[in-house]
Order: structure tokens, then C-alpha cells, then sequence
């Protein structure tokens, strides 16, 4: 079923961090450009040591600071908690947004009254959402979403499952089906976990050909190593199945 809406929903945007201020510094500044519908910034920070608790307090971000490092899915969770907006975006600090992106991500939403989730393509992610845009640097890719980010219809899909890397949702979802499983601390599969209960819930989940984000990857687990960051894929893959008796691979 498709619906008319006039009115723009207010969006908040809720930003998990650790360690990373740079790369905070680059997503929040992307929005701040690129965003023209309204919105607030929500930044959760995992307990970080470097300069993010001054650059929050002095960009006047609404700031929570975690008394110490909780994982992904536990940050997600404490921003939605106090977050105001019709919808939900969960945004990681390594990705930079630009034109449209908010706009056409709400449409998606606002569009399907049984739509649930949407989120866009990029360059770095599993499954379908990655796409190919040849890009050399940010002032390409800026130029590059012009014409990339344009609302068409037609470049929107139903799917079974988006990657937590933007992640935008309708508040009822989450008044629906609840929070982030933060069994799945420090993350990986809580954003399939999230995706198939709101499908059990009857929502729809979107791909929206019509956005295209850049994605750095990968920077929310560089403290692990690679045996370590593997261990960890594993264990969470292996706890999404016993919690549900299905191979979350099947929905890729």
C-alpha cells in the first residue's frame, strides 16, 4: 500500500563511535552539508580516549558517553532510547553521506505503510547493497551522488535483510519489536537479528538503489585482530543460528 505524506518526518540520527574522531568528524560534517530535511545528531560514544568528548561538547552534538566500551549493538540501543524522530537512522562513523540521502531514505519509508527499514547502496558492505561507482576521492563521489541520488522509484527492492551501516527505520518498529539483541556484543548479526524480527512483525525492508553512501569499512573493529575479529564473526554466526534454527546466509 502506498501513502501520501506532505510532511517531512523529523529523523534522528544516532552516530555509535569509539576511537575514530576523524572519521566522526567527516560523517557529521556530511551530514550537516547533504542533509535538507529534519534531523538530529545523536553521538554514542563506546568510551573513547581521544579527542571525540571535546569535539562533541564543542560541535554542541547531543552527546551520550559510556562509561565504558559496550559494543555496537548496546550504543545503538542507548541512542534510540532517547532519540525523538519519526524515524531511525543508525549510522556508522565511517560512512559519508551526501545529496539527498536523508530525503530519499524517509520517501522509501514514508511511501509503504508496510515498509519497515530501507537502506541505501555504497561501495564497501555484504550482500546486495554493494555496487560499483568508480570514485577517486571524496569531491568525485560528491559529484558522483548528483545524479546517483536523484528520487526514482524504480531503483528501490524489497529484500530479507540491510546492513547495520545506515540503517533507517519507522519509530514503530522499534515500539514493535523492541531494541538491538546486544547478545550480539560487540557486534556483527544483531543488524540480521533486528532485520528478521521486524519481518516476523510483518514489516518490509527496502534497498534504495536511489542512495549511495561511501563506506570506509571496517574501522569499528580495528581494535580486534584478524584471528580475534574472525573468532568473533563466528561466534555471533553460530548464536544467530541457535537463537532461530536458520543460516543468516540464507538472507543475503
Amino acid at each position: 500500500m502506498t501513502l501520501a505524506h506532505t510532511e517531512a518526518p523529523m529523523s534522528s540520527i544516532i552516530i555509535p563511535t569509539y576511537n575514530r574522531c576523524e572519521l566522526l568528524r567527516q560523517c557529521v560534517l556530511s551530514i550537516r552539508t547533504y542533509t535538507d530535511v529534519p534531523y538530529e545528531i545523536i553521538v554514542v560514544d563506546n568510551h573513547s580516549t581521544d579527542d571525540t568528548h571535546q569535539y562533541c561538547l564543542a560541535e554542541r552534538l547531543t552527546y551520550v558517553s559510556l562509561p565504558e566500551n559496550k559494543g555496537f549493538p548496546a550504543a545503538c540501543n542507548a541512542g534510540m532510547l532517547i532519540s525523538s524522530g519519526d524515524t531511525i537512522v543508525l549510522l556508522n562513523n565511517d560512512v559519508i553521506v551526501s545529496h539527498y540521502w536523508l530525503r530519499n531514505l524517509n520517501q522509501a519509508l514514508m511511501e509503504h505503510e508496510d515498509v519497515g527499514i530501507v537502506g541505501p547502496t555504497t561501495n564497501y558492505a555484504s550482500g546486495r547493497q554493494q555496487v560499483n561507482h568508480h570514485y577517486e576521492n571524496m569531491e568525485q563521489f560528491h559529484r558522483l551522488t548528483v545524479q546517483l541520488n536523484q528520487s526514482d522509484r524504480t531503483k528501490r527492492e524489497r529484500v530479507q535483510r540491510i546492513v547495520g551501516l545506515c540503517f533507517a527505520l519507522k519509530r514503530k518498529v522499534m515500539n514493535t519489536i523492541g531494541l538491538m539483541d546486544e547478545q550480539f556484543t560487540p557486534g556483527h548479526y544483531e543488524d540480521d537479528d533486528f532485520c528478521l524480527r521486524a519481518r516476523m512483525s510483518g514489516y518490509g525492508i527496502m534497498i534504495c538503489g536511489d542512495v549511495f553512501v561511501h563506506h570506509y569499512g571496517s574501522h569499528s573493529f580495528k581494535q580486534f585482530g584478524e584471528t580475534q575479529l574472525q573468532q568473533l564473526v563466528q561466534r555471533n554466526y553460530e548464536l544467530f543460528k541457535r537463537k532461530w534454527n536458520i543460516d543468516p546466509h540464507h538472507f543475503m
